[in-house]
């Protein structure tokens, strides 16, 4: 359950979600029911940032995508899982806006990334209409957890902007 939102002031949270199995995504268990409260009781948001365990690359990427796909990154599941098509819209101008707040580092916009499930198994339960607009982050696969925490905090003022910031892994 979520502690007092107005604690958070204007201030959008930064949340993460384990996702778990893939499965979690279309079963009504209490993963998929806290998800979808989870998306009820949050103040909404005007986009969402979400930094998925299942995009590791060199270097910082962010997806810059207005359409971004749905990825389905797994495999041995049942069929009804690979339909699934989570079509938020995507963000450039977000995308932009990230490369532009990050001094520390250069983060290059990816115009092909598409949503991983790390994303769109949490989202499409907290966001069933996939209204609202979503970039994903990649992790540095050469840089220690110290540097992303870093890179963190140089995000922080987007959570004053209406960006609900989303770590799932």
């Amino acid at each position: 359950e979520l502690t007092n939102p107005a604690l958070l002031g204007d201030r959008m949270p930064v949340l993460f979600v384990g996702h778990g199995s893939p499965l979690n995504a279309i079963e009504d268990n209490a993963f998929s029911r806290a998800w979808r409260d989870l998306g009820e009781q949050l103040p909404p948001p005007r986009a969402i940032l979400c930094v998925s365990a299942h995009w590791e690359t060199r270097g910082v990427h962010v997806s810059a995508i207005r359409s971004p796909g749905t990825i389905h990154d797994f495999y041995g599941f049942p069929r009804e899982l690979y339909e699934i098509q989570y079509s938020a819209p995507g963000d450039p101008e977000l995308a932009n806006r990230i490369v532009k707040l990050v001094e520390k580092v250069p983060v290059r916009l990816d115009h092909t990334r598409g949503l991983d499930h790390g994303a769109w198994s949490v989202l499409r339960l907290m966001y069933p209409r996939a209204e609202v607009p979503v970039i994903q982050l990649s992790l540095d696969t050469q840089q220690p957890a110290a540097f992303h925490y870093d890179l963190g905090r140089e995000l922080a003022p987007l959570r004053t902007e209406g960006v609900l910031v989303l770590g799932s892994g």
